[in-house]
């Protein structure tokens, strides 16, 4: 039996912390769970309403990691590199329409896979996302 009960926050480095705080809630539709400052350092962090008890950070990698580093992480978000995880919806059709209206970019329209049916798409920064709807929704 594992300690560990849930996983409460992940983190999506960004490029620029207002501009993916547009993307993720003007085109995605999450809701701003916490956004402070403290000291320089900006806490913003977002989620969907069907999942309270998981927040995604919105990190600038400037603020945590030497500058080195840091630069290395921003190359990789520009370059595409990061795949961010798999947001699940009960109808990727409909996700995809309502999404691209909205200006989200995709990689990939959905397309039905052994698992399911799946698009691919990117946030401003570069991260990608798997839309996935699972057989049997």
């Amino acid at each position: 039996m594992s300690a560990l009960t849930a996983l409460a926050h992940a983190v999506i480095y960004v490029l620029d912390q207002d501009e993916a705080l547009a993307f993720y809630t003007e085109k995605l539709g999450l809701e701003v769970r916490t956004d402070q400052t403290l000291d320089g350092f900006r806490w913003l962090t977002l989620g969907t309403s069907q999942q309270p008890d998981l927040e995604l950070v919105l990190m600038d990698p400037t603020k945590i990691h030497d500058e080195e580093t840091a630069n290395k992480i921003l190359d990789l978000v520009k370059a595409g590199a990061l795949g961010a995880g798999v947001w699940r919806t009960e109808d990727c059709h409909a996700a995809y329409e309502e999404f691209k209206s909205r200006g989200v970019e995709f990689r990939e329209p959905p397309t039905e896979r052994p698992y399911g049916i799946e698009a691919m798409f990117s946030d401003n920064s570069g991260n990608w996302y798997s839309l996935t709807q699972p057989h049997g929704n």
